[in-house]
């Protein structure tokens, strides 16, 4: 399976609660941070919940 790399882009200063705990579980705590995760569908979702905060790139 191939891999996606997500980097936190934007604050979560602002964000709703659900939005918060999207990232918590994605382990984005900071900006510029970076974590790299299997390409399927759970992690697919999480990351359109935060498009808006969020850089998404293939490895």
């Amino acid at each position: 399976m191939s891999e996606i790399t997500v980097k936190l882009i934007h604050s979560r200063i602002g964000c709703t609660p659900y939005q918060k705990k999207v990232l918590a579980a994605l382990g984005l705590r900071r900006r510029e941070m970076v974590k790299t995760f299997q390409d399927n569908a759970a992690v697919r979702g999480m990351i359109a919940r935060v498009s808006h905060l969020v850089e998404v790139s293939k490895s």
